[in-house]
């Protein structure tokens, strides 16, 4: 029989335990790993006739993109280069078709405005993206509103500050469910309206567009890498105006879902 010493029973057991230590340590952090403090929902939109729905990651808009929005907002629209802001993710108010949701009108604001709109729900990007293949990034359309609290707009506009305040701000992007591409196909036309409590207030066409879908993708991708789950507001026709409590407003665009809000 070998002999042991104490020496070597005792360092063996010692590095035995220390291995089994560093083992249940690391499953351990493995197991548990750094995790949120809070969960943060996801901002979904769905998608006609499919249970899956569309993770938004960014809302991109464009501004005065029709003639006659751009010159009654005192823009050359033949000289203006496109422009882009953005919405928080959480801006999002979805509304179901033939329901009228509530829409609560937002404090800070005395002049608060419609804007009815096309929206491009992207299922990919990229960078640089060539107007010619821009097309192939989009998954499907949408109707949307952004609403403006105009007065604050103007006011920090007036002053050369930054007016996201007058555009960004809880439900400050309403939004109907997305028709895929592969169902409607791609809208270059049709009619776009909105109406306040039966009477048409906005009505015009998809071709007055000053840039097209197509165009804003590929001038976006030049400022940013656009990805999958980006939404694009596409730019809303001239005769935008306030809205008061007690409105029912009633948004149409050729090929889609109505969309009506109550302002409460």
């Amino acid at each position: 029989m070998t002999n042991t010493s104490r020496r070597d029973i005792l360092a063996t057991a010692g590095a035995a335990a220390a291995a089994s230590i560093a083992t249940v340590a690391s499953a351990a952090h493995a197991e548990v790993g750094p995790k949120p403090i809070f969960a943060v929902p996801a901002t979904i939109i769905p998608i006609v006739g499919e249970t899956d729905v569309f993770q938004v990651r960014r809302i991109y808009c464009i501004g005065r993109n029709y003639a006659a929005h751009a010159i009654e907002r005192g823009s050359d629209p033949t000289r203006e280069p496109p422009f882009f802001f953005q919405k928080p993710t959480d801006a999002i108010q979805y509304v179901a078709p033939g329901e009228v949701s509530d829409h609560p009108y937002p404090s800070l604001t005395k002049n608060y405005h419609h804007e009815v709109e096309l929206v491009a729900a992207l299922k990919s990007g990229g960078s640089n993206i060539a107007p010619e293949k821009a097309l192939d990034h989009v998954f499907g359309y949408a109707l949307g509103l952004d609403m403006t609290r105009r007065d604050l707009q103007n006011g920090m506009a007036s002053e050369k500050k930054p007016w996201e305040i007058g555009k960004s701000f809880d439900h400050a992007a309403v939004v109907g469910p997305i028709h895929p591409v592969t169902k409607i196909g791609h809208l270059t036309k049709g009619a776009i309206s909105l109406a306040i409590n039966g009477k048409i207030r906005q009505n015009s066409d998809l071709d007055k567009m000053i840039w097209s879908v197509a165009e804003q993708i590929a001038k976006l991708s030049e400022a940013f890498e656009l990805k999958a789950g980006d939404i694009i507001y596409s730019g809303t026709p001239e005769n935008v105006g306030p809205v008061n409590k007690g409105d029912v407003l009633l948004c149409k665009l050729d090929g889609l879902s109505d969309m009506s809000i109550k302002i409460v």
